[in-house]
């Protein structure tokens, strides 16, 4: 078992799901994906998860990000957990919940963590890039729901950084300034970002937000 680390190549499967027999890499095809784990159906939190995934697919969407959820449950217990989901929490599943039964998934990704759960997957997520490199890990505790606007979050950061020479800094948000790349000098940043570049120390440039 080995473990996943940032700018790995995601590992393809196949596998049984809540819509059938699915390929990973033929799903995502030329977009991003948010593949993520659960430890069992019927439970509570993750319940609330897959409600707030469905909610949040034109989201996903205006982003070009397909989500695919897992549990090492069988499809068939995948369908009446979905009629919880779509019940309780007044949506509708519209992503595959791939069936790990053989725990083949969860073993290419790291998913099992004996310390915490010896015979089902903790609460994993993985954001993938189009090229199918890992892009972001993250791994929570089985009481603490995911937070999905900081998903969203996570995916505009690494969109925007990906196509321009700027990172993020702590609490950025969608419109926000932007840190320039510590590999571009004050005078090359003033030439590549029109709208201004603000110099609080030489290693700390703003710059607004190039792509909005």
């Amino acid at each position: 078992m080995a473990t996943i680390r940032l700018g790995d190549v995601a590992p393809d499967f196949t596998a049984d799901s809540s819509v059938g027999k699915i390929n990973f890499y033929d799903y995502l095809g030329d977009s991003w994906g948010i593949l993520f784990s659960h430890p069992a159906d019927f439970t509570p939190v993750c319940t609330t998860e897959l409600g707030t995934t469905a909610k949040y697919k034109d989201e996903f969407a205006k982003r070009n990000v397909k989500m695919m959820a897992l549990s090492v449950d069988s499809a068939e217990s995948h369908a009446g957990w979905i009629k919880d989901i779509n019940e309780t929490q007044n949506t509708t599943v519209n992503f595959p919940i791939i069936a790990d039964e053989d725990k083949k998934v969860s073993t290419l990704y790291d998913m099992i963590h004996p310390n915490a759960l010896a015979n089902a997957t903790v609460r994993s997520v993985f954001i993938i890039a189009p090229d199918k490199t890992v892009k972001m890990t993250l791994t929570y505790p089985a009481s603490t729901g995911r937070n999905f606007d900081e998903l969203l979050r996570v995916v505009d950061s690494l969109q925007l950084t990906a196509y321009h020479k700027v990172a993020t800094p702590a609490n950025w948000n969608q419109g926000e300034d932007v840190v320039v790349s510590p590999a571009i000098t004050t005078e090359d940043a003033k030439k590549i970002f029109p709208k201004g570049v603000e110099e609080v120390k030489p290693y700390l440039r703003m710059t607004p937000q190039p792509n909005v």
